[in-house]
């Protein structure tokens, strides 16, 4: 048997279909290198959460999920970035940095990410390796909250994003360390 050793999936490729909507930012560019500002400080960076903002999602949104997701990270099951959780719908802008210890809207928190920390934890991928995409995702939600702590394990707001997204908003930059 002789198995594909190339690029993993889109993590959407796996998931159920859902409809897209606009994501955008003043930081990040679909497919383009992260600029130091955004890596993590593990690597030289500064550990920055991009500004994002976001629009043209369906009408019934009750609340919205943002997370950073890394596909490629040497591990078989990819590496958790950022999980925001709780934020009302009327919520449409992060500005940059609201997941590094800035102010974040009321009810809203951070479940722990794979560094096991609470916020934004920035691409530190090993040296040398390929390009890492890292998929920051609005998941615009059937209700306005999910039913987690910030003790969930980021796996598990993942599952339970199957379950509740109505529409997703997606940008995937790349880095590597060389």
């Amino acid at each position: 048997m002789s198995l594909d050793r190339g690029i993993p999936p889109d993590p959407f490729d796996v998931l159920p279909a859902k409809p897209w909507f606009t994501l955008e930012s003043a930081d990040i560019v679909d497919g383009a290198l992260l600029a130091d500002t955004f890596v993590h400080t593990s690597i030289g960076g500064r550990n920055l959460s991009p500004e994002l903002r976001w629009s043209g999602f369906p009408g019934e949104t009750a609340g919205f999920v943002v997370t950073c997701f890394d596909p490629d990270a040497p591990t078989m099951s990819g590496f958790w970035h950022w999980v925001l959780v709780n934020l009302p719908r009327d919520v449409t802008e992060l500005p940059r940095g609201a997941g590094s210890g800035g102010t974040l809207p009321s009810g809203a928190f951070h479940v722990r990410n794979d560094f096991g920390e609470y916020g934004y934890g920035g691409p530190a991928p090993p040296r040398g390796d390929r390009d890492h995409r890292y998929v920051f995702t609005v998941h615009a939600l059937d209700v306005p909250r999910l039913d987690v702590t910030p003790d969930t394990p980021a796996a598990v707001v993942g599952f339970q994003l199957t379950f509740h997204t109505l529409a997703r908003a997606a940008l995937r930059p790349v880095y590597r360390v060389p």
